[in-house]
């Protein structure tokens, strides 16, 4: 059975049909990526995966049931670092905001944020404050608080999008790494097609303004480019330059 799936899934917002009816699934260890033009419903998707947003029409289903609010198997990292953390509490109080909500004992928390902090390679800033780190060590703390949650599935809603191009590209590692090693799913959403065909196992994109002879979904295609992946290597590989021709052919007249 996939983990997720989208059966028809249709959503209109204002009046206005931002997702046509789209199904696709998600098997269990997958990344994929979704990438489209700016008001093609990426993120809309994304928070309809999370249940955070209803669809209008359709049906996300994990595990075989509906989907009809967040869980704590299903984590969530946004783009804005910045907000997603509490400024006055320390980079060890901010991870500890998930153990809490999960009713986990105080006993318990501090060895699992010591093993989150270790995993993402912060166990010496446990102490500091989010003004006191890096844009790149910030998303650092909002992965580590979410890997805390122990979830089966994370969304990740353009999470290295504000950062310069070195910090970004460490952590694309760091984070394929992470997920290789710990067997999660993976929905990300970025406007990058590089990043898309770097860290996915597969990429789907889509249109905006859908149409019935155009509907949202464009385009869906694996990646075969073996992994661990490197910066240098893969993006020299023939598959990652054709899909990247490719992908650009969809999204160029969107």
């Amino acid at each position: 059975m996939s983990l997720l799936r989208f059966d028809d899934v249709a959503i209109h917002l204002g009046g206005r049909e931002i997702l046509s009816p789209t199904s696709f699934a998600v098997q269990p260890g997958e990344f994929v990526c979704i990438i489209g033009p700016s008001g093609c419903g990426k993120t809309t998707l994304l928070r309809a995966a999370a249940g955070f947003v209803a669809p209008s029409a359709g049906a996300v289903l994990r595990h075989g049931e509906p989907v009809a609010g967040p869980s704590r198997e299903v984590a969530f990292v946004f783009q804005d670092y910045g907000r997603a953390l509490l400024p006055w509490r320390t980079v060890e109080g901010n991870i500890s905001l998930a153990l809490e909500a999960a009713g986990v004992p105080p006993a318990e928390r501090r060895a699992r944020i010591a093993r989150v902090l270790d995993t993402v390679g912060l166990a010496q800033h446990a102490a500091k404050f989010p003004v006191q780190l890096s844009g790149g060590m910030q998303q650092r703390v909002q992965i580590a608080r979410c890997l805390a949650q122990q979830p089966e599935l994370m969304m990740m809603d353009e999470p290295f999008g504000a950062l310069d191009a070195m910090t970004r590209e460490s952590l694309q590692d760091e984070l394929s790494r992470l997920v290789r090693d710990s067997g999660l799913t993976v929905l990300f959403v970025t406007h990058d097609l590089e990043e898309a065909i770097y860290l996915g196992d597969r990429v789907i994109a889509l249109r905006a303004n859908p149409t019935p002879a155009n509907p949202s979904l464009a385009a869906m295609i694996e990646v075969p480019i073996p992994r661990p992946r490197e910066q240098l290597s893969a993006k020299e590989h023939p598959d990652f330059l054709r899909l990247r021709r490719e992908l650009y052919r969809f999204l160029e007249y969107e």
